[in-house]
């Protein structure tokens, strides 16, 4: 059996779809089930079992041995959260109780990370173990992260094989329930479908023009692609960026929303928050040599085919991958 946890959120319930094509019906999925806004990312995706959150390791206690692989994929993932006693145990306890799970059963282990770990690139985004106690993450979310992702490397004791995903810019359809956290293509869809207009933030960097601000949009059916890519290969553990290694500019996602929606580009710019400003990432980039040094081939995305698909085949009917 393979488990997935978050497996009703966005990228989870993407996951499930790609491994149910693949053949895999055995799976527990782990999630808190009450949220009612991520029941239609589950419509016809084939499990054993679903696992409130809440009561998953009394199950597996029941289920010794009969887990074949987890992708911890479940998170709090808000980041403007700053009860740091929900992110500690949701995003750093909770972890450790699956790592040590993994290790005492010998099962193999992807889990999420996050990009919000860099911080402002200050020292790079290059997935070195030896940088991560240097990171200075932003907000308490990316501190989880990054606390986490330091406990794992201290660990002598590890699954067989186990990797850590630095997720980037992910965009793509199961994101509906998200909210204010949902991709700006997302956001960007739904105020040029009611205004046939888009506002993106001013730059306050001199370093950028307004809406040059850069960002490592990864489609999330490419961050399956390297999940399953792991899941088959299992090359040597560690922790792993998960974007394009190519950065874009919002108005370039902005300006192949509206040529999806076949709407003329009309954008204007706003004041960056007072609250966020000095927080403001203005570029961030993967660095994916790691990821293709241990074989991973498959090319990404473009931005371009990406939103055509995202907008096209998802957005524009309101329909889930």
């Amino acid at each position: 059996m393979i488990v997935v946890t978050g497996a009703a959120g966005f990228i989870g319930s993407c996951l499930v779809k790609k491994l149910n094509d693949l053949g895999h019906k055995d799976l527990i999925l782990v999630d808190d089930f009450t949220v009612e806004s991520k029941e239609r990312n589950l419509i016809n995706k084939s499990y054993f079992q679903k696992i409130p959150r809440s009561i998953f390791f009394d199950w597996l206690q029941k289920h010794d041995n009969q887990i074949d692989f987890i992708f911890h994929i479940g998170a709090r993932t808000d980041t403007t959260e700053f009860n740091k006693a929900t992110l500690k145990e949701l995003n750093i306890d909770y972890s450790k109780k699956i790592w040590n799970y993994c290790t005492k059963f010998k099962t193999p282990l992807v889990y999420a990370s996050s990009a919000a770990t860099y911080g402002i690139g200050e020292n790079g985004y290059e997935d070195s173990h030896e940088i991560i106690n240097k990171l200075k993450p932003l907000n308490p979310y990316g501190e989880s992260k990054n606390d986490f992702d330091l406990w794992v490397l201290k660990q002598n004791l590890t699954p067989p094989f186990w990797a850590g995903l630095k997720f980037f810019n992910v965009y793509g359809p199961n994101e509906y329930h998200k909210g204010r956290m949902a991709s700006v293509i997302f956001h960007a869809f739904n105020q040029i479908q009611a205004s046939q207009k888009m506002k993106l933030f001013r730059s306050h960097n001199k370093d950028y023009k307004n809406g040059e601000q850069l960002r490592d949009f990864i489609y999330v059916k490419d961050v399956i692609s390297i999940c399953m890519f792991l899941h088959s290969n299992r090359p040597t553990s560690g922790i792993y960026n998960v974007g394009t290694g190519k950065a874009r500019s919002f108005n370039d996602l902005t300006t192949n929303t509206f040529k999806a929606l076949k709407i003329n580009t009309d954008i204007s710019y706003i004041d960056t928050p007072s609250d966020i400003r000095d927080k403001y990432q203005y570029f961030t980039e993967a660095n994916m040599n790691k990821l293709i040094s241990v074989g991973y081939t498959k090319p990404f995305t473009s931005l371009e085919d990406g939103v055509k698909d995202y907008v096209n085949n998802y957005l524009e009917d309101n329909l889930t991958y």
